[in-house]
């Protein structure tokens, strides 16, 4: 299943301290991502392979509990290629991988 949005690059607040930064799926692709029948995995992570500013990678996304939505962690590559920081819009291509 592959998707592809525009989402706001943010920090994970928790750790302001670290370089951790996060864009937060779709709720209604979340919805659908919810819906697949995949291998259960610690902390309800799902795995993706994500393509932004040129570079792809494999991670997972986790839901977060307050929002209800999955949060895809960010790399320092994707950054640094997309010239993007904290409050910068990032396009996403995300493919939920079945294994």
């Amino acid at each position: 299943m592959q998707f592809a949005f525009d989402a706001v690059l943010f920090r994970w607040a928790a750790r302001t301290d670290a370089s951790w930064y996060f864009v937060a799926v779709p709720a209604e692709f979340g919805d659908e991502i919810r819906e697949i029948p995949l291998m259960p995995r610690g902390f309800g992570a799902v795995r993706v392979e994500v393509e932004a500013a040129g570079v792809r990678w494999r991670t997972s996304i986790f839901p977060d509990t307050e929002s209800g939505r999955y949060h895809l962690p960010v790399k320092q590559a994707v950054r640094t290629a997309a010239a993007a920081g904290e409050g910068d819009t990032l396009a996403v291509r995300m493919t939920v991988l079945e294994a």
